[in-house]
């Protein structure tokens, strides 16, 4: 029930363009956003018929109090918004974990001896800045490796040219030695120059460079200055090897594209420069619970570029942008020349941004284990896991289970073991399913199980430990099918639970309603690991047995191909399609095989 002061509030909203936020009822900002006119804008989320999102819903429905800023133009009201973002962190924005300044390398180029130092403060100096970078760590090793390759100074010292002795970093050639007389400053300006143009990408051109001057050198017979050089360029075509991607780009491009995990996305920026990667940067967005991808793409770019010192020409999106024409015009702004935004739908670029959102993918993966393998975590996992789930003791060993099959073919179940709360893969066991003709995933569960607690019986390995806790992937249904088989199999005391997918309820036997863990509680994330990997585990083996029988049916109906003859061309030729594509003579070279059979494999495939 919106208040009445919220609707005397809106019919007095201006018809022009600025920021709005909302209120709750302790006076909190819980929701800043931008309008081109903030009474059509604002209206919107009260007006009877309004088809809202859950979260918007709950949003509105919290909303005690408006206020708002009147600009001038859309854009000038983008950059108070984020402004207000970063000051408030407003709980129903999406918005940057942490949002704390990003570090950056920095260059005083306005000064006489520069240096090249680690800083969280854009300032309008005249400094050259590179970044945003997510962590310190992250950019002190970018620091590293140019600290390595150019000798810059590192110490903040006031450089007059007349200290008598020079620092290590000097006689380890990592330093000029400005501070001796040992340089002029244009030689020390060269080497920052190549500096810069390294951090932009431009790595061909400082190889140009060095390699004109080791050229020099060596004809003026300066061989020591001559390997310093060439050392320095074999540096840099180290960095340039592990800088290549698959794709072929050209020119300058940042690459973004997310994974989204409930109340989170975890988002992945590739730097393209010249056709190389020259870095990548993960961030955290929160708050991201039921918004849609272009409206986390869209706040994900505001608050990126809101604080990065340079903005490429092009950007290449995994989803389009809400908003694209204000956004455009204000990343040019920044820039001072076109930038173009696009999603690509085909070609090179599309590959690329699958390549980052795979690594999205996989680096929200890499993040949920290091956050869970925290001893202090795994131990509130497992005590709230006994407690909510109200077990007799600690699920020091759980086992998770879970079924594939398309169309109950090639049907497989898994069985996954996790040892205080660390994953056990010398302990998982897979299983094909041998008694369940077609689609009903309950039997097979129930065969599974029993086939499990079958091997307990006079077992002296693995299959004789009982599991403090067992887990099955589904709802009701499934859990049911499993203590059915361990009722039969009198195990009926080991623990049993269910993880239904869709909204993450826990069903266990004795309680009539789902039991409901808070999404980010760590208890909830552990189980949700383990139901994961007995997925994943399920899958990769029915993948691998469809693969056979897929295998199985081509070969084995040529005459004369026998088992070790499919073996031999497989181990040869790793598939099917590949002895496809192999010629005659090919096939005739693979032990065992003849012209003759070489000829027929060709003919039948």
């Amino acid at each position: 029930m919106t208040s009445s002061l919220v609707l005397e509030q809106l019919e007095r909203l201006p018809v022009s363009p600025g920021v709005y936020l909302m209120k709750d009822a302790a006076g909190n900002i819980i929701y800043v956003g931008k309008a081109a006119n903030l009474r059509s804008r604002v209206r919107s989320y009260f007006g009877t018929g309004q088809k809202l999102s859950p979260k918007l819903e709950r949003l509105v429905s919290h909303v005690s109090d408006l206020d708002f800023f009147v600009t001038s133009s859309e854009p000038e009201a983008l950059i108070l918004e984020l402004n207000l973002i970063k000051r408030h962190h407003p709980r129903y924005n999406v918005r940057l974990k942490d949002d704390k300044t990003f570090p950056y390398l920095k260059i005083d180029i306005n000064q006489d001896w520069p240096r090249v130092y680690v800083t969280r403060r854009l300032e309008e100096n005249g400094g050259r800045y590179f970044g945003p970078f997510t962590s310190a760590k992250s950019v002190r090793q970018t620091l590293t490796v140019i600290k390595e390759i150019f000798p810059f100074r590192s110490c903040s010292k006031t450089i007059t040219g007349t200290d008598s002795r020079a620092c290590l970093d000097y006689h380890i050639h990592r330093c000029l030695a400005p501070c001796t007389g040992a340089v002029t400053r244009d030689e020390y300006a060269e080497v920052i120059r190549q500096i810069i143009l390294f951090l932009e990408g431009k790595q061909e051109v400082v190889i140009q460079e060095l390699e004109r001057k080791m050229r020099k050198a060596a004809l003026a017979l300066d061989f020591e200055k001559a390997a310093l050089l060439r050392d320095r360029i074999q540096a840099v075509r180290r960095v340039i090897e592990g800088q290549k991607i698959v794709a072929k780009i050209r020119g300058e491009q940042d690459v973004i594209a997310f994974v989204q995990d409930k109340a989170q996305a975890y988002v992945q920026v590739f730097f393209i420069r010249s056709g190389r990667l020259v870095g990548r940067e993960s961030f955290i967005l929160e708050g991201t619970h039921s918004e849609e991808p272009p409206q986390i793409m869209t706040s994900f770019i505001k608050q990126f570029y809101n604080s990065a010192p340079h903005i490429p020409p092009l950007l290449l999106l995994q989803y389009p942008l809400e908003d694209k024409v204000t956004i455009k015009g204000w990343l040019e702004g920044k820039r001072g020349t076109k930038v173009r935004i696009q999603v690509p739908l085909r070609g090179s670029k599309k590959q690329l941004v699958d390549t980052v959102a795979e690594n999205a993918c996989q680096g929200l993966e890499q993040l949920k284990i290091k956050q869970l393998a925290a001893p202090q975590v795994l131990e509130a996992a497992l005590a709230e896991l006994k407690r909510e789930l109200h077990l007799p003791r600690l699920p020091s060993r759980m086992e998770g289970y879970d079924i594939s099959n398309i169309q109950g073919k090639a049907a497989v179940g898994s069985m996954v073991v996790f040892e205080n709360g660390k994953p056990k893969p010398s302990h998982y066991r897979r299983f094909r399913i041998k008694t369940v003709p077609g689609i009903d995933d309950y039997a097979m569960l129930h065969e599974v199980l029993s086939r499990r607690f079958k091997r307990l019986s006079g077992a002296t390995n693995t299959w004789a430990i009982l599991p403090d806790l067992i887990l099955i992937d589904g709802g009701r249904g499934q859990l049911n099918a499993a203590l059915s088989a361990m009722n039969k199999a009198g195990v009926d005391s080991v623990p049993v639970a269910s993880l239904a997918k869709e909204n993450e309820e826990v069903f266990t036997p004795h309680a009539t309603e789902p039991i409901i863990l808070p999404r980010r509680s760590p208890g909830l994330q552990l189980l949700q690991r383990l139901r994961d990997e007995a997925h994943r585990f399920a899958i990769s083996y029915h993948q691998r047995i469809r693969s056979q029988e897929s295998t199985a049916s081509v070969l084995d109906t040529i005459s004369g191909i026998g088992p070790k003859r499919k073996r031999a061309l497989l181990r040869q030729f790793g598939s099917v399609n590949s002895i496809q594509k192999a010629s005659e003579e090919e096939l005739a070279a693979t032990k065992g095989m003849t012209k003759g059979l070489a000829k027929k494999v060709k003919e039948y495939l």
